[in-house]
């Protein structure tokens, strides 16, 4: 098959033919957002406000997160990118309007950069019961995340799947990194969202998992001893979705741009294809030691795709882009299938190109050393006005 070499030595087929094979896997996406003041730039409390402006044919993909100062919005499950894209602009849009009507700004950001007061929870039951089980572990403006779901119907393949996903979800989670500031200041950590929410006693990579019924027994065990309210407490970097037939992968900061989620969601896609592929031909899934996983997620979290990562298999430090291409040849194949290889190489080589989200923020606040340019770039991202470059 004749191929072309992209300028930064990704490599795709000059024409895709698909594979025969199982069927398509449906992909889904969740992101939450930060609402900030337009003057100071701090976490504002306005969530009912700008649900209030939200347009009708929106609000049933818009909702409430834990802090006032957050939305989160929820795509339908699709086969195609394409749909996905759409989807998300829309939303991404629609909410942006709504925020700038409610006299404030949508930004899709880990955390918030700069120091303010921490805004209330959103007044619901489980919230308050969550405080008052453990406490202020989250005294920030707000954590955001990105959420993928692939759909995976039966719970006994997905469980192995989950151990398939283990070794790979660091270099992805590097590749999210979008929240180097916090109170004004550079964290040294591109994803300080990953030290704040790592304050959950239930935040940890996925363990080992001999079956569903393991699965089941180690949930409730973490109930039993208080350590989670319920199931949805349940914040392994991946674990079967409490809501819907899907494995949910949920490791990152929000995305900055549309062009970041979609390769994220493509990538996570190519990811529990090309597991279930291993399952099917009886490949066991590599038994990395739950330390070695602990290390590469904190190394990911600290240095991004810009600096060193963990092998977890192999052992050791790599470049972070050393990784993520070795992941994109891995899965080519799945990618192949799905239609989805051209677009990835060129969103991969864009990535590499410009860098994560807290690359852009670092170069936006290099210019003037000013944390309003942070945030006035993150803002056009948000919104898709600008290229995601």
């Amino acid at each position: 098959m004749m191929v072309m070499v992209m300028a930064s030595g990704l490599v795709a087929p000059r024409s895709p033919v698909p594979d025969a094979g199982p069927e398509p896997l449906t992909v889904g996406v969740e992101e939450e957002f930060l609402l900030v003041d337009p003057v100071t730039g701090a976490a504002a409390p306005a969530v009912e406000a700008v649900l209030a402006e939200v347009p009708d044919e929106l609000r049933g993909q818009v909702q409430h997160e834990f802090q006032t100062s957050q939305i989160e919005i929820g795509t339908p499950p699709g086969l195609e990118l394409s749909a996905l894209r759409h989807s998300l602009g829309l939303l991404r849009t629609g909410l942006a309007g709504a925020a700038e009507a409610a006299g404030v700004r949508l930004v899709a950001v880990g955390t918030g950069p700069v120091d303010g007061p921490v805004p209330p929870l959103v007044d619901s039951p489980r919230f308050h019961q969550m405080i008052e089980r453990f406490g202020l572990v989250v005294p920030s403006p707000g954590v955001n995340g990105l959420h993928v779901h692939v759909g995976v119907p039966e719970p006994e393949i997905a469980v192995q799947v989950l151990n398939h996903l283990r070794p790979a979800l660091p270099i992805l989670h590097a590749a999210t990194t979008n929240s180097p500031f916090y109170c004004g200041r550079d964290t040294g950590y591109a994803s300080w969202r990953s030290v704040l929410w790592e304050r959950w006693p239930s935040v940890a990579p996925t363990p080992w998992l001999e079956s569903y019924a393991h699965y089941e027994s180690l949930v409730d065990d973490l109930i039993g001893t208080g350590m989670m309210l319920d199931e949805g407490m349940l914040y392994w970097y991946a674990r079967l979705s409490s809501k819907y037939p899907t494995v949910e992968i949920r490791i990152g900061d929000v995305c900055p741009g549309l062009d970041d989620t979609i390769l994220l969601a493509a990538l996570i896609r190519a990811l529990v294809d090309t597991a279930l592929a291993d399952i099917a031909a009886g490949l066991p899934a590599p038994p990395v030691p739950h330390h070695m996983l602990v290390a590469a997620h904190w190394r990911a979290a600290h240095d991004g795709l810009e600096g060193l990562g963990v092998d977890p298999v192999g052992g050791g430090l790599r470049p972070g882009w050393h990784l993520m291409r070795r992941l994109f040849t891995r899965l080519q194949p799945a990618l192949e299938r799905h239609g989805d290889l051209h677009l990835v190489t060129a969103l991969l080589s864009r990535l590499q190109a410009h860098g994560t989200g807290a690359a852009r923020q670092r170069a936006a606040y290099a210019r003037r050393h000013e944390i309003s340019d942070v945030l006035a770039d993150l803002v056009r991202r948000t919104r898709g006005s600008a290229g995601d470059g």
